[in-house]
């Protein structure tokens, strides 16, 4: 039977959290990113001690298409892309609508572009088309208020930048045509995976380095 997430391998693992079986990529590519694995999952406790080669070969894939977005990043633009990210990963519109790689983008590029034009001394909120993305523009806006609230310091300069970075991986990821949800997914998976952005991330500055709830 062919795997009913992805059409084309076959479904040889139950998954207890879908209900049906799954064939292996989906169930190693997608676990923790599209499918909420419980806790008491074998295939989830056997590859976080002995991560599958295809796994393997898919997070190396993944680190070499977004090194150079955040190749020229400095250590606190990285750790606030990365955050970008996960509030991108928790944000829930209202109703059935799903964030999409395209509203990734516009959120990303309003937000700095407002940051941009607050840098300049000009107040002007830069606002995106569709409904989604000005939702998630809001909550992106939200997590940078935290962050200052609880004591970080987060200049809009360097947060623009952050922004601009997945505002160009979400276009480039979404220009070849792998999906509507490719690029986040992609982060996606490299935030569920320990230490597989070591090698893309810049040289850490202790005393420059963000404080982050």
């Amino acid at each position: 039977m062919a795997c009913p997430e992805c059409g084309r391998g076959k479904a040889r693992r139950q998954c207890p959290a879908l209900g049906h079986q799954i064939c292996t990529v989906c169930c190693g590519t997608k676990r923790r990113v599209e499918i909420q694995c419980p806790s008491d999952c074998g295939f989830l406790a056997s590859s976080r001690e002995h991560p599958a080669a295809v796994v393997r070969r898919q997070q190396e894939r993944d680190v070499a298409r977004l090194l150079p977005t955040i190749r020229s990043l400095t250590e606190r633009q990285y750790q606030l892309f990365f955050l970008f990210h996960s509030a991108i990963a928790q944000h829930r519109p209202e109703g059935f609508v799903r964030v999409l790689d395209a509203d990734a983008a516009d959120a990303a590029a309003s937000l700095a572009a407002t940051l941009e034009t607050a840098s300049r001394g000009v107040i002007y909120d830069h606002t995106p088309a569709s409904i989604p993305a000005q939702s998630l523009t809001s909550a992106l806006k939200a997590l940078l208020a935290r962050v200052r609230e609880q004591g970080g310091t987060v200049y809009d300069g360097e947060a623009a930048i952050a922004c601009r970075a997945i505002e160009e991986g979400a276009r480039s990821v979404r220009a070849v045509g792998e999906g509507d949800r490719a690029y986040l997914e992609l982060v996606g998976r490299l935030l569920q995976s320990t230490g597989t952005m070591e090698q893309a991330a810049p040289a850490p500055a202790p005393a420059g380095s963000l404080i982050l709830p």
